[in-house]
């Protein structure tokens, strides 16, 4: 039996914070606003594999609320959902993100994000694809105000 789940996720820019972006350091002046770290691409992914199962999103799963997660490490969570994944006896197929950012250029980190993202599912990087792309300057993410990610992910039963 296969499952399919899809993920979406947006955090507004400001200044005085880090950019994290699949668990990558990204250079550049502004960084994500969020309760954790903000990375809007890990985020995307886990809700593809919570809603692949019907388990709800990040938010029930982690609160903004909850001071336990204040500045929390994305990808620390993410290993999380995937021991909970692995104990509802699914293992990743293939995960496949896009960021949508103006600016910085992704391009550099690409690889990096995908082996950080693989390592967390416990899976081969040829599983994990990330892409990114423009809003060639149009709305929110265009003019440069926030990032967005969306995720799809195949889960497999690895009962059998």
């Amino acid at each position: 039996m296969i499952r399919i789940g899809h993920g979406y996720d947006v955090h507004r820019l400001v200044g005085g914070r880090r950019l994290i972006l699949g668990g990558a350091n990204i250079p550049y002046e502004k960084g994500l606003l969020g309760h954790s770290d903000a990375d809007v691409l890990v985020h995307a992914v886990m809700d593809s594999m919570l809603g692949a199962l019907a388990l709800g999103d990040i938010g029930k799963l982690f609160p903004d609320n909850d001071p336990d997660y204040e500045g929390a490490d994305s990808i620390k969570l993410l290993e999380r959902v995937n021991e909970i994944i692995n104990g509802k006896g699914y293992k990743i197929g293939n995960i496949d993100s896009t960021v949508i950012c103006q600016a910085p250029k992704l391009a550099p980190f690409i690889d990096k994000m995908r082996e950080n993202i693989a390592a967390a599912c416990k899976c081969d990087i040829s599983q994990v694809s990330v892409k990114a792309t423009t809003e060639e300057r149009l709305g929110f993410t265009g003019n440069g105000e926030g990032i967005a990610a969306h995720a799809v992910c195949l889960l497999i039963d690895d009962r059998s």
